[in-house]
C-alpha cells in the first residue's frame, strides 16, 4: 500500500483551492483538540502521572536517535506490510488502546468511530474494556480489519473468562492484558478538577452487557449503577498466577501490556505468552520512570525472537520508523488518533493515520529503505 499517496491527494486538493480541513502537525492537532473537547475530557486525555516528566521523556527519547540515509537506492515502492500473530498488517502500526476513547467523540461513541477508521484503513484497533459500546458492536464495525481486545481483568474469574470468551466469539485476534492499571496512577490534572472520567461515565458497556455480570444483579437493579458500585473499573491486581490462568483460558494470542524490564519479559515468555507489549502507558500511570523506547532493546534481547509491540511517545512518522528499526514488530499510535477523533470522528482518525504513515513511507523513500526488513538497529545512530 502506497501510503505516500496521501501527500499527493492533499497537494491536488490544494491546487483546487481546498486546504486540509484537519491539522497536519501533532502540535496543531493537540491545540485544536484542546479547544474541541470539554475540559474534563481534555485533562484526562492529555494528562499524565505526576509532573508528567515520563510523558515528556517518552517523546524526547526519540530525539536521541536518527536514521542513517542510504543513497543510490531510491526505492520507488516501499513495502511496510508485516505479519504479526498470524495477522497481516498493511503497515506495522496499530491504534493503541485508550481508556474512555468513547467520550472523545462528539457523539460519545468513539469506540465505534475507531472501528470504522480501522475498516477504512486496514490499521488494527485495540478495543478497550472501558468502552461506550459492547465489544461485539465494535468488532462488527471493523469489517475485515483485524481487531484486538484489551483486557482489564476483573477479580471475579467467571466474569473475566466471560469477557475473554466474548472477545473470542466476536472475532478478535488476540487478548492484550494491561498490567499496570489495577490502581489509578497519581494524575494531578484529574485530581485538580476532581475528575474521575470513568465513573460515572459512558464507558461501561462491556460490563453492563456481560451475561455473567447481569446474572449477578438483583431484580430491578440498574446495571450501570451496580457496575460503578461493585466493580473495580480497571480490574484487579494481575499477577503471575493470573497470567497462567489467562493463558489456560484462551487459544487466542495473549500479549501482556506494560512490560519494560527484561526479566519480566523473559519470565512472560516462559509462561507461554505469544508476544510482549513494551509500554509505560504513555507516562499516564507512573512518573519518573525510564522512557519506554530506552527499555525496548532490553526487552527484545530478553525474548529472543518473540514479537514485541511498542507504544509510548509516538507522535510522528519518524517515531514509528525509529521504533521499528530498534526491532518492534508493530508500533502503537495513541494520543494523535484521539485528537483526530475529537476533531473529525472517524474521518479525523483516518486523516491522522494516513498522515503518520505517509510521513513514515516518505522517510523510507528519501533515506533508501525499501521495506520493513531493511529497518534494523544498524540503520540508527545516536544523535544526542
Amino acid at each position: 500500500m502506497a501510503f505516500a499517496r496521501y501527500q499527493n491527494e492533499i497537494y491536488t486538493q490544494g491546487q483546487k483551492g481546498e486546504n486540509p480541513s484537519l491539522p497536519i502537525t501533532f502540535a496543531d492537532l493537540e491545540a485544536n483538540a484542546s479547544a474541541a473537547l470539554p475540559q474534563s475530557v481534555w485533562g484526562y486525555v492529555v494528562g499524565g502521572a505526576g509532573d508528567e516528566h515520563t510523558q515528556r521523556a517518552n517523546c524526547q527519547a526519540f530525539e536521541r536517535w536518527g536514521l542513517m540515509p542510504r543513497m543510490l537506492v531510491a526505492p520507488t515502492e516501499r513495502d511496510l506490510a508485516v505479519e504479526v500473530f498470524g495477522v497481516k498488517f498493511p503497515a506495522p502500526a496499530f491504534m493503541a488502546p485508550i481508556g474512555v476513547i468513547g467520550v472523545c467523540a462528539q457523539d460519545g461513541h468513539g469506540d465505534l468511530a475507531c472501528a470504522r477508521a480501522a475498516a477504512r484503513t486496514g490499521i488494527p484497533f485495540m478495543a478497550g474494556t472501558l468502552s461506550a459500546d459492547p465489544m461485539e458492536d465494535v468488532a462488527a464495525a471493523m469489517g475485515d480489519t483485524a481487531g484486538f481486545f484489551q483486557l482489564y481483568t476483573p477479580p471475579d474469574r467467571e466474569m473475566a473468562a466471560s469477557l475473554v470468551h466474548r472477545a473470542e466469539a466476536a472475532g478478535y485476534k488476540g487478548i492484550v492484558v494491561t498490567l499496570d492499571t489495577w490502581v489509578t496512577g497519581w494524575r494531578p490534572r484529574d485530581l485538580s478538577a476532581g475528575n474521575y472520567p470513568q465513573v460515572p461515565s459512558r464507558c461501561l458497556a462491556n460490563y453492563t452487557s456481560d451475561p455473567v455480570f447481569l446474572d449477578s444483579l438483583k431484580p430491578g437493579e440498574d446495571p450501570t449503577e451496580a457496575a460503578v458500585e461493585k466493580l473495580p473499573i480497571f480490574g484487579g491486581p494481575f499477577r503471575w498466577e493470573d497470567l497462567d490462568w489467562l493463558r489456560s483460558e484462551t487459544k487466542l494470542p495473549v500479549i501482556p501490556k506494560g512490560i519494560c524490564h527484561p526479566d519480566d519479559a523473559r519470565r512472560a515468555k516462559d509462561a507461554g505468552v505469544d508476544g510482549i507489549y513494551c509500554s509505560n502507558h504513555g507516562g499516564r500511570q507512573a512518573n519518573s520512570g525510564v522512557p519506554a523506547l530506552d527499555c525496548l532493546p532490553g526487552v527484545l534481547e530478553a525474548v529472543d525472537g518473540l514479537p514485541v509491540l511498542f507504544d509510548s511517545g509516538v507522535r510522528s512518522g519518524p517515531d514509528i520508523i525509529k521504533a521499528l528499526a530498534m526491532g518492534a514488530a508493530a508500533v502503537g499510535i495513541g494520543r494523535p488518533y484521539a485528537y483526530g477523533l475529537a476533531l473529525g470522528g472517524d474521518d479525523g482518525i483516518v486523516h491522522v493515520l494516513r498522515s503518520l504513515l505517509a510521513e513514515a513511507d516518505l522517510l523510507m523513500a528519501v533515506d533508501g529503505y525499501p521495506s520493513r526488513k531493511d529497518l534494523t538497529p544498524e540503520a540508527l545512530r545516536q544523535v544526542g
